[in-house]
């Protein structure tokens, strides 16, 4: 459900709510919040709540660190493992100066401009996460261990399978914020799971990745475990990727689908540095169904986009580089943007690659364009490429790229 201001002051009133937190992120994608009292609401609806941006990655100094937060009440979810009675809620907010203006790295509202700019002509993008992350064991100390919570398999199941009950109480929790995950499961890894979300709309899908994580670790606390989202947790394991299931609307004949993803794969390797900000990020790629080439295939997942078997509604393009820690306003911006540049200049999308890359002989594999070896490297790809120098705000493109 979607809150007006007003409906949200009456929620507020009416169900015990004694702390609202008022949520953002740093560019990274990492999770912020300050908590306020009920009766601030109205002057945060009014006027935004001023904070100290100078600790907060890439949002510059001391010099000017007062920013103001604005919750967006169509984001209001209460927070189910707080206590049932002085209820916590969250929003999510938009970032300003204090004159009013935007704050150029505010990477939720770099979003909303993808999407305006995809209305502008004609699209609407849809996006659909798939996520994956370690349960590994706590200390003594309850400090987070490299011990699995279990050695169980893909898709296996109980005994072995001994995350089965926290991924249920994960989609049981985000059930209750109004988050619908499609399924569930056991991964490759020892103690890897995954859980998939059906599309919403861009903004809302990005939203509910950053619930998603903090649903994740804070329910693996709860069961005496850590949840690792790392791009690498173990050297000898699968690493976690952040898979981005695309669509694009109109699509009638499947034409947009088409330019969409030929556009992805044409800006593929500047905004690989966004996709995949950590150096363990590049120990991932190339190995255990992460791909390494530029490349497209229908179900193969050896390649870099593949089109899962569906039909109708549920057609839709993988992104299988990005990683759990890609912030998701700016991967799924960058895919609106790369799209758009598909569908706009009329890219053609090359020829699928119907061939297991993982086991492909060199000469075939030396036709194929390479994703970033390093992050130094999609650093320097990305800090000189005109498309992302037109999108991404130059203070974000340095933080990432210094």
């Amino acid at each position: 459900m979607k809150y007006s201001k007003e409906e949200v002051m009456q929620y507020v009133s009416e169900e015990d709510v004694k702390f609202i937190r008022l949520a953002f992120c740093d560019v990274f994608g990492k999770q912020k919040n300050i908590s306020i009292m009920t009766d601030e609401l109205p002057r945060a609806f009014e006027y935004g709540i001023a904070f100290d941006a100078s600790a907060i990655a890439g949002f510059g100094g001391e010099t000017h660190s007062d920013l103001f937060l604005h919750p967006d009440p169509e984001t209001l979810t209460w927070l189910p493992w707080r206590p049932e009675h002085g209820k916590v809620v969250r929003m999510f907010c938009s970032i300003t100066y204090p004159d009013g203006k935007p704050f150029e790295c505010d990477t939720r509202s770099l979003l909303k401009k993808a999407i305006l700019d995809a209305k502008i002509a004609g699209c609407t993008f849809y996006f659909g996460s798939e996520q994956e992350f370690y349960l590994f064991e706590l200390d003594d100390k309850n400090m987070p261990t490299k011990i699995p919570y279990d050695r169980a398999g893909y898709m296996d199941i109980a005994p072995e399978d001994k995350g089965e009950n926290v991924r249920r109480e994960i989609c049981l929790t985000l059930e209750q914020m109004g988050i619908h995950p499609e399924s569930s499961h056991h991964e490759e890894g020892p103690g890897q799971n995954e859980i998939d979300f059906r599309y919403t709309e861009a903004l809302t899908a990005a939203d509910d990745v950053m619930t998603f994580q903090t649903v994740v670790k804070t329910v693996a606390r709860r069961n005496g475990l850590y949840a690792d989202f790392s791009a690498k947790p173990l050297d000898d394991a699968p690493g976690n990727g952040f898979h981005i299931n695309a669509s694009v609307k109109p699509d009638d004949s499947s034409e947009n689908l088409h330019r969409m993803i030929a556009g992805v794969l044409d800006k593929a390797v500047p905004m690989t540095a966004f996709l995949n900000p950590t150096d363990d990020s590049y120990r991932r790629l190339g190995q255990m169904k992460a791909p390494r080439y530029i490349s497209w295939s229908a179900e193969n997942r050896s390649q870099l986009v593949r089109i899962p078997a569906a039909a109708n509604e549920y057609r839709r393009a993988e992104l299988r580089s990005p990683d759990p820690y890609a912030n998701p306003y700016i991967a799924f911006a960058l895919m609106i943007w790369a799209g758009l540049h598909g569908i706009e200049d009329k890219v053609d999308l090359p020829k699928s690659v119907d061939i297991n890359l993982y086991k492909a002989e060199e000469k075939i594999l030396s036709t194929l364009t390479k994703l970033p070896s390093t992050l130094e490297e999609a650093k320097k790809a990305a800090a000189s490429d005109e498309f992302i120098k037109a999108h991404i705000p130059v203070e974000i493109l340095e933080f990432y790229c210094k």
